[in-house]
């Protein structure tokens, strides 16, 4: 895999040297997500394969190419997962595009984000240098966790090469159940239940229904079970696996798909939705305007996301504060000083 990551450097130098830009460009499962981009595309699909994989020590550490499936697959063999539950968004989705998108599943708000599981990355800057970054322990840093602060970063910071992830176990039980309950009560009941050890793992409310997860041991998942009672589901893998990937008939729809991030206690807000992580995450239909809505959700203390719309928006993510926005700059020209790599896709301003 050498000779690709020569060919990388050359075609990074070559950018420099043109000040041109390039397009990180994986399956393109997450194309969606952010603003376009322009710019000749660095195809990293081919760098792609498990480097090593350690059942025991519950690391893995793979190219940044290398298929989610691949990895999934790897993992399942040994009742092992990747505890974020990444969405795919489309069957070649890439390990890399994991990491660079940050997005999660439906098991977040109980088992931890994908920067959680982040121990170290190997990537090359817009320089064509390849730095390391963490390791393959969980206490390996002194000063700025950088290989946890690409998680997230769409491409703008460099190229991911190889990532060493954290993975746990697979659940020795997991039950899921259902109440019918209004609105309010269902985040009332996700707030209260979130404050008591009820091995909770995801909690979805759409439609007047409120879908709850049970993961753990068998014991405790039975005794849970009988305090909280509702409804046991059939087929509850597939559920869930509908909700982290959109197919939920809640996302089939063309009017604008908005990611509120809110706190958890935050009452009803008006429109069709579909809510996730106890009452943090409101998945919202809306064609309301992005400044109307936005002075909503900041007032509550939250961000909006417009996440998906059949229209390019120019600012898809919730505006920086100007002090955030020094931030990433200076994060964008330490490590991409030419400014080559996925320009504007997060910010215009960078």
């Amino acid at each position: 895999m050498q000779n690709l990551i020569e060919q990388y450097r050359q075609t990074v130098n070559a950018a420099v040297r043109d000040q041109s830009r390039l397009r990180i460009a994986g399956s393109g499962s997450k194309s969606f997500y952010g603003r376009a981009t322009q710019g000749e595309t660095l195809d990293v699909t081919a760098y792609r394969g498990i480097i090593s994989y350690e059942p025991t020590e519950l690391v893995i550490t793979a190219r940044a190419g290398t298929p989610l499936v691949e990895i999934e697959a790897a993992l399942a063999e040994r009742r092992q997962m990747l505890a974020f539950e990444p969405p795919h968004f489309g069957s070649g989705a890439t390990l890399g595009g994991c990491i660079a998108s940050g997005l999660s599943g439906p098991r977040r708000a109980y088992a931890g984000a994908v920067r959680d599981y982040v121990l170290g990355v190997r990537m090359m800057d817009g320089k064509g240098c390849v730095l390391n970054f963490g390791g393959q322990v969980m206490k390996n840093v002194a000063g700025y966790d950088v290989s946890r602060l690409l998680a997230g970063s769409l491409g703008t910071l460099g190229l991911l090469l190889d990532v060493s992830l954290k993975v746990l176990p697979v659940p020795a039980a997991e039950v899921t159940l259902r109440f019918e309950m209004n609105e309010s009560d269902a985040i009332t009941a996700m707030n209260r239940w979130a404050a008591q050890p009820l091995s909770l793992s995801a909690t979805c409310y759409c439609d007047g229904v409120l879908t709850v997860r049970l993961s753990g041991a068998s014991a405790a998942v039975r005794a849970v079970r009988e305090k909280l009672g509702g409804e046991s589901v059939e087929n509850a893998a597939e559920f869930w696996r509908m909700v982290g990937e959109q197919q939920h008939e809640f996302f089939q729809t063309a009017t604008p798909l908005w990611r509120l991030s809110v706190p958890p206690s935050t009452p009803m807000i008006a429109g069709k939705q579909l809510i996730e992580w106890g009452g943090a995450l409101r998945w919202l239909v809306s064609d309301e305007s992005a400044e109307s809505l936005r002075a909503l959700v900041a007032a509550l203390g939250g961000q909006a996301t417009l996440f998906r719309s059949a229209q390019a928006h120019d600012a898809p993510f919730h505006p920086l504060s100007p002090a955030l926005l020094q931030v990433h700059r200076r994060l964008k020209n330490s490590f991409d000083p030419h400014g080559i790599f996925n320009v504007g896709r997060m910010y215009s301003e960078f």
